[in-house]
């Protein structure tokens, strides 16, 4: 069994309830046929226990157990506050 956890790393565009925010994942991906990068987004709930992100915030979630129906990644470190 692996001990490897998923990192996701994106900015708080909503506070979706309590202790509950929604992060918005940027990636880039190189276009099949036009070999452009293109964006693509993503939103993510994660599990925020001390109510203290805000939006704009920029933070890293890692994976963990559901912890309900939507919701598989908790809070690991807020790299900067208020970014938008």
């Amino acid at each position: 069994m692996s001990t490897h956890k998923r990192e996701i790393q994106g900015i708080v565009v909503k506070i979706s309830g309590d202790k509950t925010a929604s992060v918005l994942v940027t990636r880039s991906v190189l276009h099949p046929r036009y070999h452009k990068t293109v964006k693509r987004f993503k939103k993510y709930l994660i599990h925020d226990e001390k109510n203290e992100l805000s939006v704009g915030d920029k933070v890293k979630a890692v994976e963990c157990r559901p912890l309900s129906k939507t919701k598989s990644y908790r809070l690991s470190t807020i790299l900067l506050k208020g970014v938008e």
